[in-house]
């Protein structure tokens, strides 16, 4: 999934979700704001670049 929803003019933004049947385009204010909370809790909890590269050589280790 992508996301563009925090651009510099916001009637223009825009939230793609790709799946299997294909594309959607989310415009409409209500679906922005459903997807930049999704996007901010997913940050939120997501490791910062180095601690996730860690993480991944840790795992590699383990294997």
């Amino acid at each position: 999934m992508t996301c563009d929803a925090d651009g510099r003019v916001p009637e223009l933004d825009t939230a793609q979700c790709d799946t299997l049947q294909g594309s959607a385009f989310m415009d409409a204010a209500a679906q922005l704001l459903s997807m930049r909370t999704l996007f901010r809790k997913v940050e939120a909890v997501s490791l910062d670049p180095s601690r996730f590269r860690d993480y991944i050589h840790r795992l590699a280790k383990e294997l």
